[in-house]
């Protein structure tokens, strides 16, 4: 599988969450609907749609377990809260999810790659992915993956999910230090990636990588409260 001009390869991207879907099938959940009016082929709609579902069911059952006083009224928020469109597009930036998205030329130069929408239909698209490749039991662990840093904050369902103020919070009701963040960029000035690694009190809770300082930062902090929820 190789990449499409402009857009990282995907197979970097099944490395990332750690899941191995047929090339065929992760490149259709890439695909936005202008890509294929422009080239053909298909785009990652009816993927979405599946994954959407088995979304809201996972979320349904994890909060359903860690919170069993709760009644259905704050259970539903919580959901709302983690399956919300600003909530799963924070998690794509995360890890610099928008350079694999294929759009067509209109939604590139209209800034389509960090769109929040977008985002979040390609994190369903993925999970509707690796349910039809992999089964139930592998699109569960990877919705836990990416959603799970996400309920380190179970007292304020409904913020703004911010992976480095939540990690920064986090730390707080720890009782320890304030996260430190190391980057250093390799590559030349147009296509320059960044590599972040966040610690506190000396001690390395993550690392990650990102097109720009910000992003790299970014995903050092979802692997931090990913390492910290556990």
């Amino acid at each position: 599988m190789t990449a499409t001009p402009g857009f990282r390869d995907p197979a970097e991207l099944a490395g990332i969450l750690g899941v191995s879907i047929p090339s065929d099938l992760l490149e259709q959940a890439l695909t936005h609907r202008s890509f294929a009016y422009e080239h053909g082929g298909s785009h990652y709609e009816r993927l979405e749609f599946l994954g959407d579902a088995i979304l809201q069911q996972v979320i349904t059952l994890e909060l359903y377990e860690r919170f069993r006083d709760l009644p259905e009224g704050d259970l539903s928020k919580r959901r709302a809260a983690l399956v919300s469109t600003s909530a799963l597009a924070e998690v794509a930036r995360s890890i610099d999810l928008g350079g694999f998205l294929r759009l067509g030329n209109g939604e590139v130069s209209t800034g389509g790659h960090d769109k929040s929408s977008l985002l979040a239909d390609i994190v369903e698209s993925l999970i509707g992915a690796t349910y039809l490749s992999l089964g139930q039991k592998a699109a569960s662990k990877l919705v836990i993956r990416l959603i799970g840093p996400l309920f380190a904050q179970s007292d304020r369902f409904g913020f703004s999910m911010d992976h480095k103020t939540a990690l920064q919070e986090h730390c707080d009701r720890l009782s320890m230090g304030k996260p430190v963040y190391a980057v250093t960029a390799e590559g030349p000035d147009h296509s320059r990636v960044f590599q972040a690694t966040v610690s506190c009190d000396g001690v390395s809770l993550g690392a990650g990588r990102g097109s720009s300082k910000k992003a790299a930062e970014a995903a050092a902090a979802f692997a931090a409260l990913d390492e910290l929820s556990r």
